[in-house]
């Protein structure tokens, strides 16, 4: 009898490490690269995730289960924003990531603030999601009322990782300015926000879909302003680089802070060519689903922007084949 229950032992143990094989099989992990924690990439991008995922044993789509593809689960990951997940992408860390416009087609075309980089010719777009503006921020009674004005300021630019980094330096340089003209900084988020209110910094950009929740929390606790990009300045930067857009934040965006005249550029969602073209396809399918309608709607402001009628608007970088696949099934594409 001992000997008999040993070897059902044995035979159970067995059965539950091939059915843990199995599930593991079923399994599909995927990585969406996003940007800081403070920001609008991270929380759009757990969003996302989570309308795409859909792990073996959840509630069928419609009865209150997850709409995502069978077996996915798909993660949010914090980066240090654009040009980090274009090169997570391009080298296989990441499985995709969000990246602004027009650092995704220098870096796909090897061109502008590429120029000298191997284009990433295996980079492929997923969607075009919602539209990000650059916000210069800076305190009330700084007097800081222009780009001009931040010579001899003490100023962040953000990683040099980052979208808003790439586009500090091309915002001052179309207003006659470099980085030897003023105190650079490279802080981020609740960082630079922090430094600010202590007088450390006197003013600071960021590349993010408004509201974002770290100007949010600084426009609550301190009396701060919003320094207009536009004028000349703004004319020659969107004559010269088709990523940027004129564009305002409104007033009442932020407490207590006017409504400003800015410069914006599209956020959008990339992978590698390389990617499984039937996952891609799904992926995009997933994203487009009524029910993950439901979570953008409620689950960030920016969310309710993301809408399969602008997927493609702005986009410069190709189609992943799964995507494009869909796009025509969807009738967006001819």
């Amino acid at each position: 009898m001992i000997k008999t229950l040993k070897t059902a032992a044995a035979g159970a143990v067995l059965a539950l490490g091939m059915a843990g094989t199995a599930v593991a099989q079923e399994l599909t992990f995927f990585t969406v690269g996003t940007g800081g924690t403070a920001y609008t990439y991270y929380p759009i991008g757990g969003v996302i995730a989570n309308a795409i995922s859909k792990p073996p044993g959840s509630r069928e789509c419609g009865d209150g289960g997850s709409c995502g593809v069978e077996g996915l689960i798909a993660s949010a990951v914090s980066s240090r924003g654009s040009v980090d997940n274009v090169n997570a992408i391009i080298s296989g860390l990441r499985d995709s990531g969000f990246a602004q416009s027009d650092v995704a087609y220098w870096a796909y075309t090897g061109t502008g603030t590429m120029e000298g980089s191997a284009p990433a010719t295996d980079l492929r777009t997923i969607a075009a999601l919602f539209e990000e503006h650059i916000h210069l921020v800076a305190m009330a009674d700084s007097g800081i009322n222009s780009v001009a004005d931040l010579a001899g300021k003490r100023v962040s630019l953000d990683e040099p990782g980052s979208g808003t980094y790439v586009d500090a330096l091309l915002i001052m340089e179309a207003n006659g300015l470099s980085v030897d003209d003023l105190t650079p900084e490279a802080l981020k988020g609740g960082a630079a926000s922090e430094a600010l209110r202590n007088s450390k910094i006197d003013a600071f950009f960021v590349v993010t879909g408004y509201p974002t929740g770290s100007l949010v929390e600084l426009a609550s606790a301190a009396d701060i302003k919003l320094v207009p990009i536009d004028g000349a300045g703004a004319e020659a930067l969107t004559e010269k680089y088709g990523f940027f857009s004129a564009s305002d934040i409104p007033e009442g965006t932020y407490e207590g802070v006017a409504g400003v005249n800015t410069v914006a550029v599209g956020a959008q969602w990339f992978t590698s060519a390389k990617a499984d073209e039937e996952l891609i396809y799904n992926i995009t399918k997933a994203l487009w689903n009524e029910e993950s309608r439901k979570l953008l709607d409620v689950g960030h402001a920016k969310g309710q922007a993301i809408t399969l009628d602008t997927a493609l608007a702005g986009v410069g970088v190709p189609l992943h084949a799964g995507a494009e696949r869909y796009y025509r099934e969807a009738g967006l594409l001819k």
